[in-house]
């Protein structure tokens, strides 16, 4: 196949409509161009749309005739994109379509894209909720499709949803990334920053200058995939650093953003003249440990002699940011004692940057904790203000949203857990995701009165260049969402 058939998967009218997404850029906070696409789309097809203050996108579908007195079913999901790309591919989210592509493994077809984040998650959700609309064998009653924006960066679109734009009061998410799974909770989360800005001291005549770049990790969402130990790119590399006796940083950077796992960073240092065979020898460790310890097979460590630079933190002020990398908590923190398998906490040391202010020097680290009990979120933000406050940051913390606790009694869960099991002949596991949805902080902003469920197609790899989204997976997902909406017509 041809990476231009991917609009002629089956069904034809998700992968049409997912592919035309994919070729308009949608950085998170820059949905302007696709939300105008899929609003003039709706409203040629005669349906009427809204925005909401935040930049919202509401496509109001009546009902299929004879079904007009159905309640209004809310179909969700979000307009942005995570934008991950691997370092030798060169490709500007801003203005670049996503390269789609369309390979085998094991005699399952998925769809993936080259060197770059597929935007399956949530482009394959948005896709489906709107060819549900166009779709003329599709029954219905009234639906308003609610396309928010900046999910991935902040959930800015959803925390600041007008409710007077939406009538309905039950609520699919299509936003998740397993098709034998029925969501019925998720895990709130909070970002936390440190900062320190450092004077640079002079670089002595005849220091030597490298590079050391940590890359080829797998990366994933901090969400979904936190569970599986990946190797952290950051943390790897300041426990390399100290090793090594290389505490003098000259600039760098580490990781992309707050929910995705680091996959790459690099940072740049200068020392002696056996500062080089230290790094090389601690490289060859690292990456030994990354492939081992990690199972990051493709994992590769670099050291790269460049020209010294004129100023560099002192050893003092490099250890303390060194040792703070080293010190924040990375990973599973803590789970569910009742439920095996199911995460309570997590914390995601997320990513790395300098600016430059003169011979100062800026150095932000960002974190994103989650956890379903706020209760265990506010400890998790304590535990990283003091590695923080330890290493002479200054840490502050915001951007914190809701979780989205599970009702057992959902009569939306209820009648879906029954169809799945109609539908394909065994029973979806009910499950609460790590992972943070929007329908917490939906559900906050419609006074707690909406009936909430989400469901969604195997995606693999989100937040990273592996991601991946199976096309049998979609169909599947497709006949349940098809089914659901037609049973949820009878109502009145």
């Amino acid at each position: 196949m041809k990476m231009t058939e991917v609009k002629e998967l089956e069904p034809r009218g998700v992968w049409e409509i997912f592919a035309s997404i994919a070729a308009v850029p949608r950085p998170s906070k820059q949905e302007t161009a696709i939300r105008d696409l899929l609003r003039r789309r709706a409203e040629a097809a005669g349906f009427s749309t809204a925005l909401d203050a935040i930049g919202n996108l509401v496509v109001r579908v009546p009902a299929k005739p004879g079904f007009e007195k159905a309640p209004v079913t809310v179909i969700q999901g979000h307009l942005d994109m995570v934008c991950e790309k691997n370092e030798a591919t060169v490709h500007d989210f801003e203005r670049d379509p996503i390269k789609l592509g369309i390979a085998e493994e094991k005699g399952r077809v998925f769809v993936t894209a080259e060197g770059t984040t597929l935007g399956a998650d949530n482009g394959i959700g948005v896709a489906m909720g709107l060819a549900a609309a166009l779709d003329p064998e599709v029954v219905h009653g009234p639906l308003e499709l609610l396309m928010t924006i900046d999910e991935e960066a902040g959930m800015t679109g959803a925390k600041n949803l007008d409710p007077a734009v939406l009538v309905g009061r039950r609520m699919i998410n299509l936003d998740s990334e397993d098709d034998a799974a029925l969501f019925v909770g998720c895990a709130g989360g909070c970002d936390v920053s440190l900062s320190w800005t450092f004077q640079r001291e002079a670089v002595a005549t005849g220091m030597k200058g490298y590079k050391v770049t940590m890359r080829g990790l797998r990366g994933g969402h901090s969400g979904i995939d936190i569970h599986e130990n990946r190797g952290n790119a950051l943390k790897l590399l300041a426990s390399l650093l100290v090793e090594a006796g290389a505490r003098r940083i000259a600039g760098g950077r580490g990781g992309s953003l707050r929910n995705a796992i680091p996959r790459e960073a690099s940072l740049e240092v200068v020392g002696g003249a056996d500062l080089g065979r230290k790094l090389e020898e601690a490289a060859a460790r690292y990456q030994e440990l990354a492939r081992s310890t990690f199972h990051e097979v493709e994992a590769e460590v670099l050291v790269e002699p460049v020209t010294a630079p004129g100023l560099a933190l002192s050893e003092g002020d490099g250890g303390r940011l060194l040792a703070a990398l080293r010190g924040l908590p990375s990973g599973v923190i803590a789970v569910v004692p009742e439920i095996a398998g199911q995460i309570l906490s997590s914390n995601n040391t997320a990513t790395l940057s300098f600016a430059e202010q003169g011979q100062a020097f800026t150095a932000s680290v960002c974190c994103l904790a989650r956890s379903a009990d706020p209760r265990h979120l506010r400890r998790i933000v304590d535990q990283i203000r003091g590695v923080g406050e330890l290493a002479g940051a200054e840490v502050t913390d915001g951007n914190e949203y809701p979780g989205w606790q599970p009702n057992m009694e959902s009569p939306l869960l209820a009648r879906t857990r029954a169809l799945y099991a109609q539908t394909f002949g065994s029973e979806a596991q009910i499950l609460a995701i790590h992972a943070g949805l929007e329908c917490g902080i939906l559900n906050e902003r419609m006074d707690g009165q909406m009936d909430m469920i989400s469901f969604g197609p195997t995606i693999q790899g989100a937040h990273s260049p592996d991601e991946r989204v199976w096309v049998d997976s979609v169909a599947k997902i497709w006949v349940l969402f098809r089914n659901l909406l037609a049973e949820l017509a009878q109502d009145r």
